[in-house]
């Protein structure tokens, strides 16, 4: 089995969007380079992003998100982004009207579930979770093995946590891999079991 790992791009103080649920400057790294992160020549990053973040992506089997991220991507119009395989929504309300089943997104009630299910279908790939309300869920169970953060240069001063509300002290590792970046610094921690 994969590990489970929770990531996302995440200001100095600690959230992953503002109040109103938009990204800010947090992706602006993605833009900041002159290295084709992917076919699509759209994301540049530095080369040092690059040599992190690329051999991450294409070790990533499936995506775990919450119904509100897959809500407001309108479920990446059926097509899991960055080439991942499958996407696992958790949610308690059914699939949107109008979706397709054959689409790789599977919709579970809990995270337990869901990282049951993303685990299936990665095999021996990463499970990333994202961070946020769902990814504090998983970290809360004990269910992630590593934290991933692009840490971006910006205050917020509120918005949404990367750690959700997650209810109780968690211990981590010394970070293992720390990389600065354009406009970045790329943080890895394993969690302390």
């Amino acid at each position: 089995m994969g590990k489970v790992v929770m990531y996302s791009s995440v200001s100095v103080d600690g959230f992953v969007a503002d109040d109103k649920d938009q990204p800010g400057p947090l992706f602006d790294w993605l833009s900041s380079g002159d290295v084709p992160l992917d076919e699509s020549g759209v994301l540049t990053v530095s080369q040092a992003s690059y040599d992190y973040i690329r051999p991450y992506w294409d070790q990533i089997g499936v995506t775990v998100v919450g119904r509100h991220v897959f809500d407001l991507t309108d479920g990446w119009d059926g097509k899991p982004p960055s080439g991942i395989d499958h996407v696992v929504v958790v949610t308690h309300r059914p699939m949107p009207e109008g979706w397709d089943p054959e689409a790789p997104f599977h919709f579970v009630g809990g995270v337990e579930a869901a990282v049951a299910k993303a685990q299936e279908l990665a095999g021996d790939r990463l499970v990333e979770v994202a961070a946020g309300d769902v990814g504090g869920q998983v970290l809360a169970a004990g269910l992630v093995d590593e934290i991933r953060m692009d840490v971006v240069p910006v205050v917020f001063g509120s918005g949404k946590r990367y750690f959700g509300s997650a209810p109780a002290q968690h211990l981590l590792e010394d970070p293992d891999v720390v990389i600065q970046g354009n406009r970045v610094l790329h943080l890895r921690y394993q969690v302390r079991r």
